[in-house]
């Protein structure tokens, strides 16, 4: 077992400490805000369109996987990948943040990948394309979504081409800095910058590449945001569909923090608060925030199902053949 991949002593106490912060976020957002009208906005929400949502998020992390194995070389299937794209999602459940999924989801898939560089650097760029993604669609959401009596978008239109071009000038200086940087020794802070420039050199060296699973990616987070907006009108929630194309990725960006369990809390007390000025109940929001969350640990523990299902079906398939 790597390092990497080795369980962490201080694990339980990181654990318990997100899941502090995110049940004190969780208290004040229902302190302030309507437990009733909560449940009641959750209660508009019908089971099977709720079951249509799981539908397409499963569907849209299988989308994830294709983009996460075309990223990480040669050698694994599109079938491992999902596999280890849905244990990841399980291990979510349990482990503290989104990096955690993303270890346990390289480890499933490292006895079958040729490059284990690649893996490693494939699944970091991965994380960054998707991060990249969400802030690309909360910046032309917010662009389209701003109305007059929030004051003059002059400033929102400044970050959003500065947030664009640096995108821009990231990747095109990565790869002359990679090689600039490669000679050089340093510290932990050098290391970890130059491991971040050698994943943008590696996406830049493939354009192509890059622009397609930033696609997908757009693609996925964009699909995750209509699931929502379909939950928001079962619930009556007055905002318009460009205002969840900002503040729900925003949103997610801010949950991304490791300061909670997942994002539990964080991610609900942001939506709400980025939807209040677009005439969105904050309640209402909260309620579809945690059905969302509901989605979330349904799909996680549909990760963990398929995990012991094929577990079981592989020590079958051995059993048979050593009897053999």
């Amino acid at each position: 077992m790597t390092a990497a991949l080795r369980p962490q002593r201080k694990l339980p106490i990181i654990w318990l400490v997100r899941l502090g912060v995110s049940a004190v976020v969780l208290a004040l957002i229902f302190h302030f805000v309507p437990f009733k009208q909560v449940l009641a906005a959750a209660r508009a929400l019908s089971p099977s369109l709720w079951l249509a949502g799981l539908g397409l998020f499963l569907v849209g992390h299988a989308a994830s996987a294709a983009k996460w194995r075309l990223l990480i070389g040669p050698g694994v299937s599109f079938g491992q990948a999902f596999r280890a794209h849905l244990a990841g999602l399980a291990a979510n459940l349990a482990l503290p943040g989104v990096a955690g999924g993303d270890v346990v989801r390289a480890g499933r898939v490292m006895g079958h990948a040729r490059n284990k560089a690649q893996l490693a650097i494939g699944s970091v760029a991965d994380r960054l394309l998707d991060t990249v993604g969400l802030l690309l669609i909360g910046l032309i959401g917010a662009y389209i979504a701003w109305r007059p009596e929030l004051g003059d978008p002059g400033m929102l239109r400044f970050f959003m081409l500065a947030g664009i071009a640096a995108v821009a000038i990231g990747f095109a200086v990565a790869i002359p800095l990679d090689h600039a940087l490669a000679p050089r020794t340093g510290g932990k802070i050098i290391g970890l910058i130059k491991r971040t420039v050698a994943v943008l050199a590696d996406l830049a060296r493939t354009p192509g590449l890059l622009i397609a699973c930033l696609a997908i990616s757009m693609a996925v987070q964009c699909l995750f945001i209509l699931i929502n907006i379909a939950f928001a009108h079962a619930a009556a929630v007055e905002a318009s569909t460009a205002a969840w194309f900002y503040a729900w990725p925003t949103a997610k960006v801010i949950a991304i923090a490791p300061i909670s369990l997942g994002g539990l809390g964080v991610r609900e007390a942001s939506l709400a608060a980025l939807m209040k000025p677009f005439g969105a109940d904050p309640a209402q929001v909260v309620a579809i925030g945690l059905v969302w969350q509901t989605v979330l640990y349904a799909g996680g523990l549909t990760g963990l199902l398929v995990q012991f299902g094929w577990s079981s079906a592989t020590s079958g398939k051995r059993e048979q053949l050593h009897e053999g």
